[in-house]
C-alpha cells in the first residue's frame, strides 16, 4: 500500500482530548509571593544531580507566562488541561499556611473555564517541600497528615472549579527513583525507605479519596499511575520470571493495593528479606488504599524487554535492547504493548473510566526558519491512538488521552535536553513555537481522531 492509503480513527463525541504539565517543570518562579523551596529546589541546585547544572529556577516562566500558554490550548482546542499545585506554594515553610498560594492556579483555572477547558488537577507531582523532607520525606508516616491538610486546603480553595481530581502523579517514580535509585529527588539510595515511601504515597492517596468523599464536591478523583508493561527477552522459564518479577516491582506493586486492597503476595515476602522486614504497613491501611474511585490515570511511554541475570540490580532483571525504533529517551517505541497493557487493566483490575493522563515523545527538535517540524512525534502519538482506538472500539471504557506535553519544559534529572512538548519553548527567550504536531494535534481534536498513513498501523 502507498503512504496515501488511509485509515481512520474516530473517537466518542464525548472523548476528552487534552495535554499535561506538572507545576515543577513548567512553572518557575521559585521564589514568588513566599513560595518555599521543593526537594527539586536542592536537588537541582545539588552539583551533579541534574545534567549540565540545569534547574527549574525558571523553566518556562509559566507561572507569569499562563495566559499566552491558555491561549495556546484554547487556539489548540482542548477540551482538558491536566496540571499540578506546588505544594510549597502553599506551605512553604513547617507551620506556616500561606492562602494565598492558591491564587495563581484560581487566575489559571478561571481562563481555562472562559475558554471552555477542563481542569484537571494533580495534588502531588513530585514536589514535596523541602521542610517535609527534612522529617523524613514520604518514609516518614506524619507526612500522610501534611499532605491530607495540603489536600484538604486545595479541596476547599479550588474545588468549585476542579472537574477531575488527581492524588499522586507516578508514586513509583516519587518513591522507588527518589528513594531507592537515587535518580530524582530527594536523591537517597535507601530501599527500605523506598519501600516505607511508597506505602505512605499509597496511604496519602487513600486519606485524600476518603475525605474527599466527605466534601459532596462536583468532581471526580482518582490516581496516577506509571505503567510500564514487562515481557521476557526469550520464552525461557527464567526469563519468564524476570519478567513476571519486574512487572511485579514496576506495576502490581501499585495495582494491587488501589484496587485489590493487598501488596502482591509472592512478593511481599521477597522485599521484607530485602529491607529487613516490613513494619510501615498498619490495621486498616490497606482498606483506606483500596477507597473506591471514580477513575485510574495511566501514564504510557514504552514497554521494558528484560531477562534473568541473578547479578544485576535488587529484582536480578536485566533490561534488553532490541531492535525497534527509540524516542530520544532511548525508549522503545511500541504502541501494541499501550493496547496490551488497557486490555489487562480492564480484565485484571477494574472496569472503571480510564484515562491516559500521558503520552508521548522526546524528540531532538530544531528551529529552521521559525518553524519547528517533528514527525517522528506525530508517527508516536498517531500509533498509540490507534491503540487506543482499538481498545475502545471493543468496548474499552477509556474516556481520554492527555498528550505529554503541551510545553518543552524541564525534563527532571536530565533538565532541558529533552524535549517533549508540541510547542517548543526557546529558554534563552521564553518564546514559544508550536510544532508541526500542535497542528496536527489540533487537527485530530477537531476530527475527533485520527487519520494516518497505512505504514503507521
Amino acid at each position: 500500500m502507498t503512504d496515501s492509503a488511509r485509515t481512520d480513527y474516530e473517537f466518542p463525541q464525548d472523548f476528552l482530548w487534552g495535554t499535561a504539565t506538572a507545576s515543577y517543570q513548567i512553572e518557575g518562579a521559585v521564589h514568588a509571593r513566599g513560595r518555599g523551596p521543593s526537594i527539586w529546589d536542592t536537588f537541582s541546585h545539588t552539583p551533579g544531580k541534574v545534567l549540565l547544572g540545569q534547574t527549574g529556577d525558571i523553566a518556562c516562566d509559566h507561572f507569569h507566562r499562563f495566559g499566552e500558554d491558555v491561549r495556546l490550548m484554547a487556539d489548540l482546542g482542548l477540551a482538558a488541561y491536566r496540571f499540578s499545585i506546588a505544594w510549597p506554594r502553599v506551605f512553604p515553610a513547617k507551620g506556616e499556611y500561606l492562602k494565598s498560594g492558591f491564587d495563581f492556579y484560581k487566575r489559571l483555572i478561571e481562563s481555562l473555564q472562559a475558554h471552555n477547558i477542563k481542569p484537571m488537577a494533580t495534588l502531588y507531582h513530585w514536589d514535596l517541600p523541602q521542610w517535609l523532607e527534612d522529617e523524613g520525606g514520604w518514609s516518614n508516616r506524619d507526612t500522610v497528615e501534611r499532605y491530607l491538610e495540603f489536600a484538604d486546603a486545595a479541596f476547599e480553595e479550588l474545588g468549585d472549579g476542579v472537574v477531575q481530581w488527581i492524588t499522586h502523579n507516578e508514586p513509583w517514580c516519587a518513591s522507588m527513583l527518589g528513594y531507592g535509585m537515587g535518580q530524582h529527588a530527594p536523591g537517597l539510595t535507601d530501599w527500605r525507605r523506598a519501600y516505607r515511601a511508597a506505602h505512605h504515597l499509597l496511604l496519602s492517596h487513600g486519606r485524600a479519596v476518603q475525605h474527599f468523599r466527605t466534601l459532596g464536591l462536583l468532581a471526580d478523583i482518582g490516581i496516577t499511575l506509571n505503567l510500564t508493561p514487562a515481557y521476557p527477552a526469550t520464552d525461557s522459564p527464567e526469563d519468564q520470571a524476570a519478567a513476571h518479577r519486574q512487572d511485579t516491582f514496576s506495576n502490581r506493586w501499585f495495582l494491587n493495593p488501589v484496587f485489590k486492597g493487598q501488596y502482591p503476595e509472592t512478593f511481599i515476602d521477597e522485599v521484607g528479606r530485602q529491607i529487613g522486614g516490613i513494619d510501615f504497613i498498619e490495621p486498616g491501611d490497606m482498606d483506606t488504599i483500596a477507597s473506591p474511585l471514580d477513575f485510574l490515570g495511566i501514564n504510557f511511554y514504552s514497554r521494558s524487554v528484560v531477562r534473568n541475570n541473578p547479578n544485576h540490580s535488587l529484582l536480578g532483571v536485566e533490561q534488553v535492547k532490541t531492535d525497534s525504533p527509540v524516542t530520544d529517551m532511548g525508549w522503545e517505541v511500541d504502541s501494541d504493548a499501550l493496547y496490551h497493557l488497557l486490555k489487562r487493566i480492564q480484565a485484571e483490575y477494574t472496569n472503571l473510566p480510564l484515562y491516559i493522563t500521558e503520552n508521548g515523545a522526546a524528540v531532538a527538535d530544531t528551529v529552521v526558519d521559525g518553524k519547528v517540524d517533528d514527525p517522528d512525534r506525530i508517527a508516536y502519538v498517531a500509533e498509540h491512538l490507534a491503540a487506543a482506538h482499538r481498545f475502545v472500539a471493543e468496548g474499552g471504557n477509556l474516556k481520554g488521552y492527555f498528550l505529554w506535553s503541551l510545553l518543552d519544559n524541564f525534563e527532571w534529572a536530565l533538565g532541558y535536553t529533552k524535549r517533549f512538548g508540541i510547542v517548543y519553548v526557546d529558554y534563552e527567550t521564553l518564546e514559544r513555537i508550536p510544532k508541526s504536531s500542535y497542528h496536527w494535534y489540533k487537527g485530530v481534536i477537531a476530527n475527533r481522531g485520527i487519520s494516518i498513513p497505512a505504514k503507521l498501523r
